[in-house]
């Protein structure tokens, strides 16, 4: 399926996504929940990929998601940020202001070098909001597998963010 044809299927659910991303940004910004859909989906259509399934789809999207408001973050930030900050990964997605986002995406850069699939499994849980069930099932892993690798993948990234 192209991008086309999967995003009226999912169009609402990408749209409350990008409107839980973009709940700590001030009022007035030039990228709404509508923009960052729209955005998210033109990098998918140039993207020469076989969509498996709505959960890939999902997945990626939320990705493109996540890159779009770190790099909106990068440019905004003028000074650079001190270090110690401590980012709560709770269980669904959740704004983050773009200090923490920017520490979390970096921190999360780190954790897929050494753990890809506990990084996947951030993603799809804290970005796209999946449950851990469904999330379970995009990356082939067992609930109970999945839950273990999302509390290691939170104290390490708490950890990580923290130095």
């Amino acid at each position: 399926m192209t991008p086309a044809e999967l995003l009226p299927l999912v169009y609402d659910e990408l749209r409350k996504l990008a409107a839980a991303n973009l709940a700590c940004e001030v009022p007035g910004q030039t990228l709404d929940a509508t923009a960052l859909v729209h955005e998210a989906c033109l990098k998918l259509a140039d993207a020469s990929v076989e969509w498996q399934n709505r959960t890939h789809f999902l997945r990626t999207a939320a990705t493109a998601m996540r890159r779009i408001l770190v790099d909106r973050a990068r440019a905004k930030q003028t000074a650079k940020r001190d270090g110690g900050q401590r980012v709560e990964l709770p269980d669904i997605a959740a704004p983050l202001p773009d200090e923490q986002l920017l520490a979390l995406d970096e921190s999360l850069a780190k954790l897929a070098a050494v753990k890809p699939d506990h990084a996947k499994l951030v993603e799809l849980r804290f970005f796209a909001g999946l449950t851990g069930d469904e999330a379970a099932a995009a990356i082939g892993a067992s609930p109970a597998t999945a839950d273990r690798m999302w509390r290691y993948a939170r104290a390490w990234l708490q950890v990580e963010i923290g130095k």
